[in-house]
């Protein structure tokens, strides 16, 4: 869904999604992960910049001290409110506990995860981690891919109205066949929320880009889409919208590799990730990125 802006008597915000989303552990998966688990923080006034690189360096050096197997990155928002989030992602469930309990008997990386979640709450209005899953089925173009030379994520949050789940997979499902004839380059991950906030009825549309310049590209892909449905599908398109979307909002994030723990994969493909030198590895950790999600 690349760029549906205007359509549905405007019940359908701008969307531009896309790509693989998210880095793993150190066996490499193909496309998307099955579990992503996203991590928001809200930066106080004043707070972000330097100021939360520094702190979130600590976390980047102990893992690198402690060689850990699971990689993360982050991003900060370019519009809403102030927040950076950060991404990692599982081929399973049963790989998620056991990286948890794996940190937990690492009792060096476990007390110095206090330490560092302390110093960083400083800095911070508010923290919240969900869990989604990966819908291949209602994704465009994403195995194989990477995001590794990429620089920027849009995400397009959709929330659902109760009991409208069948019309909802019908409409993605019409923009799926739709933009896979007309749009060669559109591409999306889609994941549905598992645990968290709002679990349940709300759905990630994830595209990733290496340059701003693929929004000002992309200006047309409505229209191309549009042409490609005809009158009565656009039609059809309206009343599904209405019938099952509750809300809608799109965003706008940057990657950034000082807040990032990427693989050496990663690296290697491009040194925007490569780490800078750095004064101290500081023996501290992460916030608890793999921490059972709140009930």
């Amino acid at each position: 869904m690349k760029k549906l802006a205007g359509f549905c008597a405007g019940l359908l915000a701008v969307l531009s999604v896309g790509g693989s989303a998210v880095v793993a552990q150190d066996s490499p998966m193909t496309g998307p992960p099955k579990v992503l688990i996203i991590e928001r923080e809200w930066v106080k006034p004043g707070k972000g910049g330097a100021a939360h690189e520094k702190s979130e360096s600590a976390f980047v050096n102990a893992f690198t001290a402690a060689k850990w197997p699971t990689h993360y990155f982050a991003a900060e928002s370019l519009s809403g409110k102030p927040r950076v989030l950060f991404f990692i992602g599982y081929p399973s469930f049963e790989a998620w506990e056991k990286d948890n309990h794996d940190m937990q008997k690492n009792a060096t990386l476990s007390a110095a995860i206090g330490r560092a979640v302390a110093a960083d709450g400083d800095l911070l209005t508010d923290y919240e981690q969900s869990v989604y899953t990966y819908n291949p089925e209602l994704s465009l173009r994403t195995e194989g891919a990477s995001i590794a030379h990429s620089r920027y994520f849009e995400i397009s949050v959709w929330t659902v109205k109760p009991g409208h789940r069948a019309e909802w997979m019908q409409l993605v499902k019409m923009y799926h066949d739709g933009f896979e004839k007309a749009v060669p380059n559109a591409n999306w991950a889609l994941f549905e929320s598992y645990y968290g906030a709002n679990n349940g009825g709300v759905y990630l549309a994830i595209s990733r880009m290496t340059s701003l310049a693929e929004d000002d590209a992309s200006m047309g892909d409505s229209k191309k889409f549009s042409d490609a449905m005809g009158p009565e599908g656009m039609k059809k398109i309206s009343e599904l919208t209405a019938a099952c979307l509750e809300s809608t909002q799109t965003n706008l994030l940057e990657f950034n590799p000082k807040m990032s723990y990427p693989g050496d994969d990663w690296i290697k493909q491009d040194s925007f990730w490569k780490p800078k030198a750095s004064s101290a590895v500081t023996a501290v950790a992460k916030k608890p990125a793999t921490a059972p999600p709140t009930p």
